[in-house]
């Protein structure tokens, strides 16, 4: 899967993070983003969930092409 965090409409409510914390993360300004390594989801189900949490729908999940 390919996980997209639109930094221009997030606004930090860190709902990914709670939903999927072994996937997003806050950075320094509380904004979200990816843990490293862990673009592709690695596997974790709540990812889809955390897309769906966004109060302003900032996370996109697409299916890996290839």
């Amino acid at each position: 899967m390919h996980i997209d965090i639109d930094t221009d409409t997030c606004v930090g409510a860190g709902q990914c993070a709670l939903a999927a914390p072994g996937v997003f993360t806050q950075d320094d300004d509380g904004y979200s983003t990816i843990l490293p390594g862990r673009e592709d989801g690695g596997g974790d189900p709540m990812v889809r969930e955390a897309a769906r949490a966004c109060p302003v729908g900032a996370i996109t999940v697409s299916e890996a092409v290839g």
